[in-house]
């Protein structure tokens, strides 16, 4: 489900972060039109932080440490590879608008990005939205073969650490079900949503850099 402003109503980083309280999230239907959609879809899509699978190839690239991650080192970067044109995907939903929604909610610190480097050059990444315990994931993108992936992998050691209890994906692609990625009902993805806006979690709750050794236990550690 869908609703389209038919005004440029101001939206703040506040009315944002209650639109995601909601269930609600903004997107542009390309980058150069100006105006938002309010999307709820019928059916969300989660990644089960407690079975979060990782494929084996994936766990050799990750505990090689091919690639350098951090933590909100360049978020306006990944905001622009987000952004940018890739293999199958030639428009973006990112528009200025939403550019500019989101840099402010990381300017207050709802907002994040993992960063994967190779020799210095940033080659993947993600960005996503904290509340409460709930971390709604929101893009990624990759230049190098599978340093979005890795990214991810990191993305959950950190969130499984820091007590979130929900990882929401907005939808389910095949690429988001090779980590064990579901579909839910709009009901229980309220309820899930209800039970992570209560308490808090921390986002920095392991150090960083962390290798991809540390990073891969922690992401597959086993439940408390």
């Amino acid at each position: 489900m869908a609703s389209r402003e038919t005004a440029f109503v101001e939206i703040t980083p506040e009315v944002l972060l209650k639109a995601y309280a909601c269930g609600i999230f903004p997107m542009a239907e390309n980058a150069d039109d100006p105006a938002l959609y309010w999307i709820e879809p019928d059916n969300r899509g989660i990644i089960p932080l407690e079975t979060f699978h990782i494929p084996s190839r994936l766990a050799r690239t990750v505990r090689s440490d091919r690639f350098q991650i951090e933590t909100n080192r360049d978020f306006e970067g990944v905001l622009d590879g987000c952004a940018d044109s890739q293999p199958g995907r030639t428009r973006t939903w990112i528009n200025a608008r939403i550019r500019v929604l989101y840099q402010k909610l990381y300017g207050i610190g709802h907002c994040h990005s993992i960063e994967a480097y190779e020799n210095g050059e940033l080659v993947g990444g993600l960005y996503g939205v904290c509340l409460g315990r709930a971390f709604f994931g929101e893009s990624m993108f990759h230049t190098a073969r599978d340093a979005s992936k890795v990214a991810l992998v990191h993305l959950v050691a950190r969130l499984r650490a820091g007590g979130f209890t929900l990882l929401d994906t907005q939808f389910v692609t095949d690429h988001l079900r090779t980590f064990g990625a579901v579909e839910v009902s709009r009901r229980q993805y309220h309820k899930l949503l209800e039970a992570a806006l209560v308490g808090e979690a921390s986002f920095a709750a392991l150090r960083q850099p962390m290798t991809g050794a540390e990073a891969l236990r922690q992401a597959q550690a086993p439940a408390a």
